[in-house]
């Protein structure tokens, strides 16, 4: 063979996931749920001894930034039924952390943290500031953001918001 002799060279391989379309593998639903329950186990150890759940820590605090609120309008913010923050808001009102308010109209009603609930957030931040400090740590403050900003994403397209994205705001 001489040296002018051209050597045939192999075309590049496309790997399997070139090929084929990505396809998640498991349930969406279940891995989202056993994320959520690790996460709140985590936070849920440094709420221990507050006397509030982190789901109550953060409906008062929604209400102390929202209120006076209609609970329709609380539940629409916090992605949650009117059931589910009804049976939410009961303990925080029987601790005397918000209270009931009547509405515009004779069947209307609003939400506002009293006195105590605005003094209890207050001293329950710092509480919420070292879990949320302590998940940083764990997850790494880089993985934190991408996941919140890929949770915010896919929250506006389960929410059929037109441009989760955010393409059209130039």
């Amino acid at each position: 063979m001489n040296a002018s002799a051209s050597v045939p060279v192999a075309a590049p391989r496309s790997t399997a996931a070139q090929a084929e379309p990505i396809s998640p593998k498991g349930c969406t639903n279940f891995k989202l749920r056993q994320v959520t329950r690790l996460v709140s186990n985590h936070c849920e150890a440094h709420f221990a001894e507050t006397g509030l759940t982190t789901t109550q820590y953060a409906l008062l605090s929604h209400i102390v930034v929202l209120g006076p609120i209609q609970p329709s309008e609380l539940a629409r913010r916090m992605d949650i039924d009117l059931s589910t923050l009804s049976r939410n808001v009961q303990p925080l009102q029987a601790m005397g952390l918000v209270e009931t308010l009547p509405g515009a109209d004779a069947r209307s009603r609003q939400l506002q943290a009293t006195e105590a609930g605005h003094a209890r957030r207050r001293q329950m931040k710092a509480t919420w500031k070292r879990a949320q400090l302590s998940l940083n740590e764990r997850l790494g403050d880089e993985r934190v953001q991408r996941l919140h900003a890929l949770l915010d994403e896919c929250a506006a397209l389960m929410r059929g918001d037109a441009d989760p994205d955010g393409l059209s705001r130039g």
